[in-house]
């Protein structure tokens, strides 16, 4: 595919062609019509966190943190960001870092007896 297919039509299109490519777990093609659109709107919390989740799905993870600690800087309760973040760091094997990112995601979300170990199909 060429360049101009990422770019083509408007914002909303290329959000919507994004979605679409990640919903058919083509996670490649997903992120990169999305790191465009963020290269535009850097402030756009959600596609930061699509972004991040092409990322993870692709173990991109230095990538995915990456993009998970700018959705944070902007959001910091954001509580899938939290979890996500967490189960990234768990995945390139910072466990220790992970438990505390997994922590705050549940009680963000308002699961406050929830152990981070049970979290990871919320990620899905």
């Amino acid at each position: 595919m060429s360049d101009s297919y990422f770019e083509f039509g408007t914002a909303a299109d290329r959000w919507d062609r994004a979605q679409m490519f990640f919903e058919a777990k083509e996670y490649m093609t997903a992120a990169r019509i999305l790191e465009g659109l963020v290269e535009e709107e850097p402030e756009q919390v959600s596609l930061r966190l699509l972004l991040a989740r092409t990322y993870y799905h692709s173990a991109r993870l230095g990538r995915a943190e990456t993009e998970l600690r700018a959705v944070l800087e902007r959001d910091p309760v954001e509580p899938y960001a939290r979890l996500m973040l967490g189960r990234t760091l768990e995945r390139q094997g910072r466990s220790a870092e992970a438990t505390g990112h997994l922590r705050m995601a549940a009680v963000f979300s308002g699961n406050f007896d929830e152990d981070p170990a049970r979290s990871q199909e919320r990620l899905s």
